[in-house]
Formats: C-alpha cells, structure tokens, sequence
C-alpha cells in the first residue's frame, strides 16, 4: 500500500514538468497550414523570445490535391495520405528540418500532426503533392508502396458517422 502511494504521490508531483519542452515553458500554438519557412521565421522573432513551448504544425507527409474550383484547395486534403514522403504545400523535407533545427534553437519544440495508416480514397483525380499517384478503386499506392493486399477486405463502409457503431 504504501509504495502504491509513493507512487500516485510521484506521479503527481512530476505530471507536468516531463514533457518535451523547456523549463518554464507550457504554452503550444497551432500554426496549421503555414509554410515551414514561416513558422521558422515565427519562432525566432516572436514564439521564442516570448517563451512558447511548442507548435503544433499540419501533417508534414504527402497528401492528395484536392481543388475546390473558386474556393481553392482544402484544409482537410492534408489529411488524405498519399506517401509519406515529406513534401506538402507547406514545404519539403528539408525545410522541415530548417523549420525544427531553428525552432529547437530558440526553445520552441515542434508537435506534428501526423496521420499514420490512413490512406485517401474516392476522389477522381490521383496526384499527390509529392507527385505520387494511386489507383484508389484498385487501393495501390506505388509512393509508399501499398497495395491492394495490405488492406482489410471488406473494408467497412461507413454510412452515418453519427452512428457510434459504424465509427468506433
């Protein structure tokens, strides 16, 4: 009994400081669709010095190219993989490593989204913004590379993503 509560008792005590980010530091920001080159110059000039902790950036693997028409291109595209390549309208690998190696030096850690083991599905068109295409009816995905035997069939079809027994 009592090294169980010297253990709740450590827990607590250490909960919130073993985290990635510096000492003194709790604050996280979302800079979701911003180029890496930005969030660089944002955490040198601002996030830094004003003692940020981290920043949460978009999925930095490659995804499908979705266009609207005149609204333009989605949010949401970055998360329909196509590769995990690391080349999106963000940026490409190496200004995300820039991107980290500069926010590190001015304390500010980098968070990213990242979307693992979803791969896109029904649109029409199939270029990715690494230049990877799929054939998404025949489920291959030459960029990464997955094929059709790499994925449960049936698949499960979702009709109501309010239905919690669909989704879960």
């Amino acid at each position: 009994m009592n090294l169980y509560l010297l253990l709740i008792t450590f827990s607590l005590v250490n909960g919130d400081t073993r985290n990635n980010m510096l000492p003194n530091r709790t604050t996280i920001v979302h800079l979701f669709e911003w180029k890496w080159r930005d969030i660089a110059d944002e955490c040198e000039r601002f996030l830094g010095p004003k003692g940020f902790g981290g920043v949460q950036i978009s999925p930095p693997s490659e995804n499908l190219i979705i266009n609207t028409g005149d609204k333009g291109r989605t949010w949401y595209e970055r998360y329909q993989v196509m590769s995990y390549k690391l080349t999106t309208r963000s940026g490409n690998r190496s200004e995300l490593l820039d991107m980290t190696r500069r926010c590190n030096r001015v304390g500010v850690r980098i968070y990213a989204d990242v979307v693992v083991n979803h791969m896109t599905g029904s649109q029409t068109d199939n270029k990715g913004t690494g230049g990877s295409t799929a054939n998404f009816d025949k489920y291959d995905y030459p960029g990464v590379p997955y094929n059709a035997s790499h994925f449960h069939h049936p698949y499960c079809e979702i009709n109501n993503y309010y239905d919690a027994s669909e989704v879960s």
